[in-house]
C-alpha cells in the first residue's frame, strides 16, 4: 500500500466491487467504485434507474434526508441512502474523485463499520492525480444545536475531531474520542467500530420500514444492560468510535478534506447535515484553500 502525499488529489487505480445487504431496505446490491479524473469528485451512480438522471454527485444540498443514515438525492429525484460509512472512507483515505455505481436505494452495510470498505479501496490501490488537493479551511466558529445535541466547526491548522456521547445504559455511559483525522488514526482506532441500537427499538423501525436488513452481522445490538453479539465488543469505545466514524462521511459531503476541529455531542446525521448547511450558508467562516507549497504561496 502506498502512502499518500495529501497535498494533491487521488483516485484509484482499479475498478472496486463487492456485494451485500442494505441495512434498511433489506436489499442485496452491487456497488463498484471506479476511478475518476482529476476534478470530478465523489459522484453516486444508480444503475437500476434507466428513465432519468441516474447520477447523484455528493453535496452539502443533496443530503434530502438524514434521521437515520445520510440520504442524497439529485434533481431528478433519484435518491441513495446510507453512504456515510463509505464516504468515511474515501475521506481518510483521501480519495477525490470516484464513480460509485450501485444497483439498487441503498449501499451495502456490509460489517456496520468502514472497515470492509477500507479493504475494498486498499485493494483498487490509490493513484496520486495531477491537480492540489483543494481543501476547506474554516475561519470563524460555526454552531449548530438541537436540544442537548450539539456539533461545532471551529478554526484549526489541521484536521481535528473530538466527539461525546451520553446513554444511559451502562453498557454506554459517557465515552468520549478526540484525535486527528488522519488516515493512520482512522485506520487503527475509528474504522472498524460498527453502527449500534437498542433491541427496543428494532421492532419499531422494521415497523416503520427500516432496519430490515440489520442483524448482529452488522451492528451491536443493546438489550437494557447487555450487549447481544456473541463476540461483544471490538474494541474500547467502540460506541463514541462510530458516531465519529459517521460524523467524518457526514462532513466529507462538503467535497473536500477540512483544516478545522469538529467537536460532537450526542450528534447525529441530521446535526451534522445542519452544521455543513451553516457553514455554506456562511462564506466569510470559510475559504478553500491548497496545501501545495508553489502554489499556496502564488495564491
Amino acid at each position: 500500500m502506498t502512502v499518500r502525499n495529501d497535498q494533491y488529489e487521488q483516485t484509484i487505480v482499479a475498478p472496486a466491487i463487492c456485494a451485500g445487504v442494505g441495512v434498511h431496505t433489506g436489499r442485496r446490491v452491487r456497488l463498484v467504485v471506479r476511478p475518476a479524473a482529476p476534478g470530478h469528485g465523489i459522484v453516486f451512480v444508480r444503475t437500476d434507474v434507466t428513465d432519468r438522471d441516474n447520477r447523484i454527485p455528493v453535496s452539502g444540498e443533496a443530503v434530502v434526508d438524514a434521521r437515520l443514515n445520510t440520504m442524497i438525492e439529485n434533481a431528478a429525484g433519484v435518491r441513495l441512502s446510507t453512504i456515510e460509512h463509505l464516504m468515511a472512507a474515501l475521506a481518510a483515505l483521501g480519495v477525490s474523485n470516484a464513480v460509485i455505481e450501485v444497483d439498487g436505494p441503498e449501499l451495502p452495510i456490509l460489517d456496520g463499520s468502514a472497515l470492509q470498505f477500507v479493504q475494498l479501496l486498499d485493494r483498487a490501490g490509490f493513484r496520486r492525480q495531477e491537480a492540489p488537493q483543494t481543501f476547506i479551511e474554516i475561519l470563524k466558529p460555526i454552531r449548530v444545536e438541537e436540544g442537548d445535541k450539539s456539533a461545532v466547526l471551529l478554526p484549526c491548522d489541521r484536521y481535528e475531531m473530538r466527539f461525546e456521547i451520553d446513554f444511559p445504559t451502562p453498557v454506554i455511559g459517557n465515552q468520549v474520542v478526540d484525535f486527528v483525522v488522519d488516515e493512520a488514526n482512522f485506520r487503527s482506532d475509528i474504522m472498524a467500530a460498527r453502527t449500534f441500537g437498542f433491541a427496543h427499538e428494532v421492532e419499531a423501525l422494521r415497523q416503520a420500514g427500516l432496519a430490515r436488513g440489520g442483524s448482529l452481522e452488522n451492528a451491536v445490538v443493546i438489550d437494557g444492560d447487555q450487549i447481544l453479539n456473541p463476540g461483544g465488543l471490538r474494541m474500547e469505545r467502540e460506541f463514541v468510535r462510530h458516531k465519529a466514524l459517521d460524523a467524518i462521511g457526514d462532513l466529507y459531503v462538503l467535497g473536500a478534506p477540512l483544516l478545522g476541529r469538529y467537536e460532537g455531542v450526542k450528534a447525529g446525521h441530521a446535526l451534522n447535515n445542519k452544521l455543513v448547511r451553516a457553514l455554506l450558508a456562511q462564506p466569510d467562516a470559510w475559504r478553500e484553500t491548497v496545501r501545495v507549497p508553489d502554489m499556496a504561496m502564488a495564491g
